[in-house]
């Protein structure tokens, strides 16, 4: 058995990172190569035209279905997760995972769940930790891990993250990630067999959003107390070697950073929502305040001039909450 799957996922500084490493990819790889950039859900990507024009291997849209085969590379258009299921890949609208569609730990996760040992997963620059969870996934199935240098990447945070959680078998340069993919699907390797984990039977279900692992009433993880950014609905924690990521009923999933990064967001938006009711509210009291006095009602036009003043004092509160550094006010 060789190894004849190379899933790569990147996030931001990730186009440069792709360039460089399909430019260093030879022609005649003989592995299927899946790619995922996570990209804004409308956006109009032109990914393919561009790493087609970097390197030897055509490189294309994934259609919503399609065989695995070498000499090409097959991207995750937006807003679609790319899902490897048996020997072929689909395109899916399943669950965000970290707010992403497409999703590098999907990718990485489905890759695993069904080809094993043949996987070999590549982590390209991005911040945060997106692909941890998936590169433990693929080792943990007897897969390969190469992640990108930090220093070489333009946003470390990813690679950095996949070092310190994954135990990752190598760790290399862009430029020279083609002779190292050439030399590991060159070899021989034994099929380790270590057994398929429920969890990653269920988590690859809840991607390609099959009817049976929504319905299961038995949820991977435990109660977490927390409440999903994206549905609203109650989050277990899952406990996945050193790292601590969560889920919701209907698939939705995050890391613990990218969790936290969202109730970072979800509290500016609230703070600016707080901010324009409040700020309407005083000039509401102050113009019922001025009609009061036109009309000689001097008790009225003072209790709503104390309302505007009170609302106006809250206002100002709440402004010097969202002038402050996002990390004091998370």
């Amino acid at each position: 058995m060789r190894r004849d799957l190379v899933v790569i996922g990147a996030s931001a500084g990730g186009v440069e990172a792709l360039k460089t490493a399909v430019s260093s990819i030879p022609p005649n790889l003989d592995a299927a190569v899946l790619v995922v950039l996570h990209l804004p859900p409308h956006a109009d990507s032109v990914l393919p035209r561009i790493l087609s024009r970097a390197g030897a291997l055509p490189a294309r849209h994934a259609p919503d279905t399609d065989e695995l085969r070498s000499g090409e590379i097959l991207i995750a258009p937006p807003d679609r997760h790319l899902v490897v299921s048996r020997d072929h890949l689909e395109t899916t609208r399943g669950p965000r995972e970290n707010g992403h569609r497409p999703s590098v730990d999907v990718l990485f996760r489905s890759a695993a769940r069904w080809a094993g040992a043949r996987v070999i997963s590549v982590v390209l620059s991005g911040v945060l930790d997106d692909g941890t969870s998936g590169a433990i996934a693929v080792r943990q199935r007897g897969g390969v891990s190469i992640v990108q240098d930090p220093a070489d990447a333009m946003y470390p945070g990813m690679p950095e993250s996949a070092i310190a959680h994954a135990a990752a078998d190598h760790v290399v340069a862009a430029a020279d990630l083609g002779p190292l993919l050439r030399r590991l699907t060159a070899e021989e390797v034994g099929d380790p067999d270590p057994g398929i984990p429920e969890i990653l039977n269920m988590e690859t279900a809840l991607a390609r959003l099959e009817a049976r692992a929504m319905h299961d009433l038995n949820r991977p993880g435990s109660p977490s107390g927390f409440s999903c950014p994206d549905c609203g609905g109650s989050l277990f924690k899952i406990e996945d070697h050193e790292i601590v990521r969560f889920r919701c009923r209907v698939g939705h999933a995050w890391s613990s950073e990218s969790l936290l990064g969202q109730q970072s967001d979800q509290l500016d938006s609230a703070l600016w929502m707080a901010l324009r009711s409040l700020e309407e509210k005083a000039a509401l009291a102050a113009e019922l305040s001025s009609r009061a006095e036109e009309r000689q009602s001097i008790t009225v036009a003072r209790r709503y001039q104390e309302k505007s003043e009170e609302a106006t004092r809250a206002a100002n509160v709440i402004r010097e909450l969202l002038k402050a550094p996002q990390d004091e006010t998370a």
